[in-house]
């Protein structure tokens, strides 16, 4: 899925929002000095043809949360400033950076974690590791999470499938003006 012009999208992209967002990727950054220390968050996951690599977000939760899909984790672990994080999907700005390294596309399936075997097989059944990894894809603008292994791969493989700048584009938009959830992206 990582055709020419969509790799070329997501560097201007990418280098446009880091620049816009660097003011409040600054803000951020400094607020979560002030109040653990740690603002960001490494983890490694599962990239395109199951390579790893190491994404960033800001962090959204108490530094000692073990490394499992959100879905698994208590709710308690989420800080406050990490729950207004992730309602506003802030926690996801520094992904930016991946996606100008390479390591992502801004449209594409979410990196999963290695521990998830069974979303690993579903995907890997399904060819959706041939695609780079995404910070919003088809599923996330229809609600779909990690808590279905089968369905996420099903989403996933559709968007890979039928993939072109236009329906790049057409997700992105998507994302920016908040569809998801209760609002169905109609794709394929």
């Amino acid at each position: 899925m990582h055709s020419y012009p969509i790799r070329i999208f997501d560097i201007l992209f990418s280098i446009l929002g880091i620049l816009l967002a660097a003011p409040l990727i600054l803000v951020i950054f400094v607020i979560g000095l002030a109040s653990g220390g740690k603002p960001l968050f490494y983890q490694q996951r599962v990239g395109r043809n199951q390579r790893p690599f190491t994404l960033v977000k800001f962090r959204s939760m108490a530094t000692n949360t073990r490394s499992v899909g959100t879905h698994l984790v208590d709710s308690n672990a989420i800080t406050p400033m990490g729950r207004f994080l992730r309602r506003s999907k802030l926690d996801e700005l520094p992904q930016l950076f991946n996606v100008l390294l390479g390591d992502m596309s801004l449209v594409g399936p979410r990196p999963c974690l290695p521990n998830q075997h069974e979303l690993i097989d579903e995907r890997e059944s399904r060819g959706v590791f041939d695609a780079a990894p995404g910070i919003t894809g088809l599923a996330q603008v229809n609600g779909v999470d990690m808590s279905n292994p089968r369905k996420l791969a099903i989403y996933d493989s559709l968007m890979i499938r039928n993939m072109s700048l236009g329906k790049y584009l057409c997700l992105i938009l998507a994302t920016a003006t908040g569809r998801g959830g209760g609002d169905r992206v109609k794709y394929g």
